[in-house]
């Protein structure tokens, strides 16, 4: 049986929606569409996509922390309030 974690799933998803332009200078930007302000700019285009990730990873981190909506991507939602089930005794 495979593990998933949904975490990593989600940002692997968000950063598949990535859009990289190469600026002027020869440096790169690169943001993601549905998550407003996650922009990053690097000398290398590895350098600018390591950024985003990093950016990206703390962006949905203040999101969950803040209660801010966050995108659904694919089948993953965690805007999903968590369910308790009682435990039974031991």
């Amino acid at each position: 049986m495979a593990v998933r974690f949904i975490l990593t799933g989600y940002v692997d998803q968000l950063m598949s929606e990535a859009v990289y332009d190469k600026l002027e200078d020869g440096s790169f930007s690169g943001r993601i569409p549905l998550c407003k302000g996650v922009i990053t700019f690097g000398n290398t285009l590895r350098e600018c996509e390591d950024e985003l990730r990093s950016t990206l990873e703390d962006w949905i981190l203040v999101g969950l922390k803040m209660g801010h909506h966050l995108p659904v991507v694919g089948e993953i939602d965690l805007n999903k309030r968590p369910t308790y089930e009682q435990v039974g005794a031991l």
